[in-house]
């Protein structure tokens, strides 16, 4: 069918991964598919990604025998493959087998539950990088050792760049794709001005902007410990899960925003460098020229430390 276009915004949206996906058009398409095709690619990466359903593929992989070739589709290849390549990376900052503590801190399906917090806390974790081989030409993967993959640090992600790969595909030159805090921008607005993305203001009250960011064929992702978190004493427990404890970190900058080309790497840095922390992220960040937004809590208020394009922030 062909695709006609006019000046008014258009705006496709739906559920997806306990969240919601949206994507606004610059101009109207005439495709009375749209939605449905933006929905699928949604709906094929939770298929296979999520750990919330027991029959997704990666939940599959997490049981198979060890030392055995399992199929692993492509969606969920290409992400092992990146989430591998920013572990080796960051050093094993970002991790992808933290299942077991995500689940146990009540982050994932499962309530709290102190003696899974006490086992996830004293497992000796093998990182994915020494345990996961993947081949790609056959499009299998195996395992040397017990893993428990969990992709919440990097799926959402690759779920925004999958929604830009359709709207691409179709030829549209104006677009902003979602899902929950992570955004890509496919070229700009209808009128030419970038794409107007707000950060949050890490507040435990109502929720407003931090700041504005312009955005113009490129993606920004943040990792942040103000949605989703549990209070002990008077500590805040980020979501985010330290592979060096397998429980959650602590002291943490409240958020991280990165940019990228791709969502997916945006998403996986934001992790990364939230676990690193308040030091070493930036210094991090800094080296391998990453443009980076630390906001971080002290004395009561929030300060801002920036990389790259953020360096002024």
């Amino acid at each position: 069918m062909p695709k006609m276009f006019t000046d008014a915004a258009q705006t496709f949206e739906g559920r997806t991964m306990g969240t919601r996906w949206s994507v606004l058009i610059g101009g109207r398409v005439d495709d009375v598919g749209l939605h449905a095709k933006f929905q699928a690619v949604v709906d094929e990466v939770d298929a296979q990604m999520s750990t919330w359903k027991p029959d997704s593929n990666l939940m599959a992989l997490n049981a198979a025998p060890l030392d055995t070739w399992v199929s692993v589709p492509n969606r969920l290849l290409t992400v092992l493959e990146t989430g591998l390549a920013v572990s080796r990376q960051t050093a094993g900052a970002f991790e992808m087998n933290l299942g077991d503590a995500v689940r146990a801190w009540g982050f994932g399906p499962d309530s709290i539950d102190l003696g899974a917090i006490r086992a996830a806390s004293a497992a000796r974790r093998v990182p994915a990088i020494d345990a996961l081989e993947l081949d790609k030409a056959t499009r299998r993967a195996r395992k040397s050792a017990p893993l428990a993959l969990d992709l919440s640090g990097i799926a959402k992600g690759y779920g925004v760049d999958c929604l830009a790969e359709i709207a691409i595909g179709l030829g549209l030159k104006h677009a902003l794709c979602t899902i929950d805090g992570e955004v890509r921008a496919i070229g700009t607005r209808q009128d030419g001005s970038p794409w107007a993305v707000g950060i949050d203001a890490p507040d435990d009250g109502q929720r407003g902007n931090h700041s504005v960011i312009a955005l113009q064929d490129t993606s920004v992702a943040t990792s942040g410990d103000y949605v989703h978190f549990v209070t002990v004493g008077a500590a805040r427990l980020s979501h985010t899960i330290d592979p060096r404890r397998g429980a959650p970190l602590v002291d943490a900058p409240a958020s991280v925003t990165v940019l990228s080309q791709s969502c997916m790497m945006a998403d996986a840095m934001a992790t990364a460098l939230t676990v690193m922390g308040k030091k070493a992220g930036p210094e991090f960040a800094t080296a391998q020229g990453i443009s980076a937004l630390f906001l971080l809590r002290e004395s009561g208020a929030v300060k801002s430390v920036g990389t790259g394009a953020f360096a002024s922030s």
